[in-house]
């Protein structure tokens, strides 16, 4: 599995528009490796708000083919100079391969 995770300083209050910016309705659900898109806050009182974007792919392969495909790119390219929303501050992005995992197992079901 393979993770993309993007995060967004964005002023208090505009936390809920990241969710609908990522977690939308979109082009890349569709697209093939495509495994899930979760957007979190973290848990503050006050101030800037933090937005992490967690993606996950089930390969790189998957997620560099997203990357370099026509439908992201245009994306891209139909902003281009135009300036960002102003209620983001900063965002980064960071990619990682999963070497291992657990997953819950319903007691009930171990035999």
């Amino acid at each position: 599995m393979f993770l993309q995770l993007k995060s967004f300083k964005v002023t208090e209050g505009h936390a809920d528009k990241m969710v609908e910016r990522f977690a939308g309705r979109g082009v890349i659900e569709e697209q093939p490796g495509f495994i899930d898109l979760s957007v979190f806050k973290k848990k503050q009182r006050r101030g800037d708000e933090e937005v992490i974007v967690l993606v996950r792919w089930e390969s790189e392969e998957n997620w560099k083919a997203w990357e370099t495909s026509e439908i992201h790119l245009q994306g891209h390219r139909e902003n281009q100079g135009k300036p960002g929303p102003a209620y983001i501050l900063e965002g980064n992005q960071q990619v990682y391969n999963m070497l291992g995992q657990k997953t819950y197992k319903d007691p009930q079901e171990i035999g």
